[in-house]
């Protein structure tokens, strides 16, 4: 996949990078081509959250993209997506306060059934909702997000990646 973009954290005080984590994250569309996001609100090592973020989450040891996607897709959204996965392109950030290399591989895929979610015990502590709007919608809802902390972050990886989402969904309309 394309590495689109390589991200510094100018956020957090910089530290030795210790671990690396290999990262699906999706633009996930239904029937009205609405995208689903998960609202992030909490208090923590990373101070104040409260921020937009796309789907999804770290791999496995032997699991593939597909197979985390679909994983991450049904624990955080109680989703089921179709088997048509279109990659968008991989984006590397780092997080110096865990010490932290990310590998971001950005998929669009489609959903196929929505049922409930099974959280994790960090991911019920995180996620407050989840909001189904349309592209626009979602580039306007990050360009309005907080400027400091791991939102900061956040949007510096993901506001690139909605905007180059947003031709491809044109696209897939007019088919």
């Amino acid at each position: 996949m394309k590495l689109l973009l390589t991200l510094e954290d100018n956020q957090y005080p910089r530290q030795k990078i210790t671990h690396k984590r290999k990262i699906v994250r999706a633009i996930l569309i239904d029937e009205h081509f609405r995208l689903a996001l998960t609202k992030i609100k909490a208090d923590d090592m990373f101070g104040h959250r409260d921020y937009y973020e796309l789907p999804g989450g770290g791999l496995k040891k032997i699991e593939t993209h597909r197979r985390a996607l679909k994983r991450e897709l049904k624990e955080e959204l109680g989703a089921e997506i179709k088997n048509q996965f279109i990659p968008l392109g991989r984006i590397v950030d780092y997080y110096n306060l865990i010490q932290r290399k990310n590998d971001q591989h950005y998929y669009i895929c489609f959903l196929k059934s929505l049922g409930e979610n099974h959280l994790e015990k960090r991911e019920s502590e995180l996620i407050e909702k989840i909001v189904w709007v349309n592209i626009d919608e979602a580039i306007s809802l990050y360009e309005t997000m907080q400027n400091e902390l791991v939102g900061a972050l956040v949007k510096q990886r993901e506001l690139p990646i909605l905007k180059l989402a947003k031709a491809k969904i044109a696209l897939l309309k007019d088919l």
